[in-house]
């Protein structure tokens, strides 16, 4: 048996791996300079590894360095783009466009334009989840200065068309940006080859530390321009103020290396072990797969357990695997997902689902336990209260 309890939520982070660790320990150590500091070798130490991990980033996502600008995370790489574009390019217009199944990072900072002039079109997802690209063209206006549309769903994994959703922005000289936060070392992306404008992904998504990420930001056909959300001393081209997080960021680094360098025997064996675990599960029967099964990131699966509820399912299995719900709840008012409701989930079927998010250190043997814990819950073998 494996050790309990097994981890099989990757999609919500990620365990560091060893060799990231050692690529940050210097810097939080004995290499502490400010990377900003020039005048001596502290400082010459960390800018030289604020500028590595800029090329490994870039390395990863077909960018330049130059391009690459670092933040606290995702969702404020998220704020400085959206808000950014809007505040730059408002004399353009101020209309924006995006998909109903976003995270809550790009739908919350919609809404909170709304409030400063935007205009935001949330445009809904075929039942599979995947975006119809004609929608897209048939919302563009002549103000529409932004289309948003993330590369792969964080609850589903879903892969919408980028190419084709960056070809219609580029054919109507809109810009283009995507949330690739779980893209992002899972599945090759590059900016220009997808033709992307703007991008961001996160460390924790890919075996780093939390706290640090990273914006793309195209500097040629077109240059990009945004305005700063972060005032201060003018670091990251003036884009994002304040001290370099030169630990993370050398973490980050070290993590998008790895994740370039061994991509694609990862999601080969990550891709066998969740169709695996997937095929397991729907031969119990009542069980159904949310989401294209087709075009969609390796790890992940989500799935409706219709003879069980969800949060019963999670209640029993909590002490021996880690997984996450469909739903975003609370006990005293459960709501169902927004990605699944999107997608015409009927409410209690997305209320009894379950993410499962392997990972670069899941094993068969793990992936064998859950089959087994899980196939003897759903059929009740395991379970101190009734079905539902």
């Amino acid at each position: 048996m494996p050790g309990l309890p097994i981890y099989l939520d990757n999609n919500a982070t990620t365990p560091i791996d060893a060799a990231v660790l050692d690529a940050m320990m210097p810097y939080l150590t004995n290499q502490f300079g400010n990377a900003s500091s020039r005048s001596h070798s502290f400082g010459w130490v960390a800018e030289e590894a604020v500028n590595l991990a800029r090329e490994q980033v870039a390395a990863l996502t077909g960018a330049d360095s130059s391009e690459i600008i670092f933040t606290s995370g995702a969702t404020e790489a998220v704020n400085l783009a959206i808000k950014g574009v809007f505040e730059m390019y408002g004399d353009n217009g101020k209309h924006i466009i995006t998909c109903a199944t976003e995270h809550k990072a790009v739908l919350d900072t919609c809404r909170h334009l709304e409030k400063k002039g935007a205009e935001i079109t949330i445009l809904p997802v075929l039942q599979n989840g995947i975006i119809d690209t004609t929608a897209i063209k048939n919302a563009i206006r002549k103000d529409t200065v932004l289309i948003t549309v993330m590369y792969a769903n964080n609850e589903t994994g879903v892969i919408q068309p980028i190419r084709d959703i960056s070809a219609v922005a580029k054919e109507n000289n809109i810009l283009f940006f995507t949330d690739a936060t779980q893209a992002v070392g899972k599945i090759p992306v590059n900016v220009i080859d997808d033709n992307i404008d703007l991008l961001c992904l996160s460390a924790h998504k890919i075996y780093g530390p939390k706290g640090v990420g990273a914006l793309y930001v195209r500097r040629k056909n077109p240059r990009v321009r945004l305005s700063p959300q972060i005032d201060g001393g003018g670091h990251e081209k003036g884009l994002r103020s304040g001290t370099l997080n030169v630990p993370g960021i050398a973490a980050l680094g070290k993590a998008a290396e790895l994740c370039r360098l061994q991509m694609q025997e990862e999601a080969l064996r990550i891709k066998k072990l969740r169709d695996k675990l997937e095929d397991a599960l729907l031969n119990i029967g009542g069980i159904t797969v949310n989401g294209d099964t087709e075009h969609r990131l390796p790890n992940v699966t989500n799935l409706s357990f219709n003879n069980i509820k969800g949060n019963q399912l999670l209640t029993a299995i909590t002490k021996t695997i880690a997984v996450s719900s469909g739903s975003a709840c609370t006990s005293a008012n459960p709501e169902p997902s927004h990605v699944l409701k999107a997608m015409g989930v009927a409410d209690e079927s997305a209320r009894n689902s379950i993410r499962f998010g392997l990972g670069r250190f899941t094993t068969e043997e793990e992936i064998n336990f859950a089959i087994e814990e899980v196939g003897k819950i759903v059929n009740g073998e395991s379970m101190s209260f009734p079905l539902a």
